[in-house]
């Protein structure tokens, strides 16, 4: 069964209503469907004909963010620009994604659902993209991707908080890249930042 299009006032409304349900669900993630429906300007019973549930409207905004971040990806051209530029890239977009749904993305996704197959998707073309970084000789030969990915996530999810929280996402990127390829250890002083 395919699903019938939203015009684009229905679009513009359920957008909306994503939007805000974030905002509020950020501050307050115990909020009810009554809040958000006021937080987006639109009846209360708008909301609950779009969503039956408040579960399900939290699903429908894990799902908008993942497909954000898959956009965020592919928007830095992971498989034709150079490598260190794709990631640098892709960095500051995942970042401004991130900043944008932290609630949304915050959220634990069912083994099978639509939000998972997604997240498994972003991994892939991160493991990809570790490839071709790795062929630059950046990366070690021996490196598990795979660690290197989780470390990676790790690094951005830091970022998101506390004093960098705020810090322009270019120089988050430039920040994170450096201690994922280089670490904490000393510079030789002759040396540049990687991609550079």
């Amino acid at each position: 069964m395919t699903t019938k299009p939203l015009r684009a006032d229905a679009e513009r409304s359920m957008r909306a209503i994503l939007v805000a349900a974030e905002r509020v669900l950020s501050g307050n993630p115990a909020a009810s469907m009554e809040q958000v429906a006021e937080a987006a300007g639109v009846a209360r019973t708008t909301i609950h004909r779009r969503f039956a549930s408040r579960q399900a409207l939290v699903d429908a905004m894990a799902t908008t963010a993942v497909r954000q971040l898959l956009e965020a990806i592919e928007a830095g051209r992971p498989e034709t620009a150079p490598p260190l530029v794709a990631l640098h890239q892709i960095t500051v977009n995942v970042l401004r994604t991130k900043v944008s749904w932290q609630f949304a993305l915050g959220q634990p996704a069912a083994a099978d659902s639509v939000v998972a197959e997604m997240q498994q998707r972003v991994a892939r073309r991160c493991l990809e993209l570790f490839g071709r970084v790795r062929s630059l000789g950046v990366l070690d030969a021996e490196a598990d991707l795979d660690w290197t990915r989780r470390v990676y996530y790790a690094l951005i999810g830091e970022s998101l908080h506390g004093d960098d929280a705020g810090t322009d996402p270019d120089v988050l990127a430039g920040r994170i890249i450096d201690t994922l390829l280089r670490g904490a250890g000393p510079r030789r002083p002759d040396s540049p930042p990687p991609g550079r």
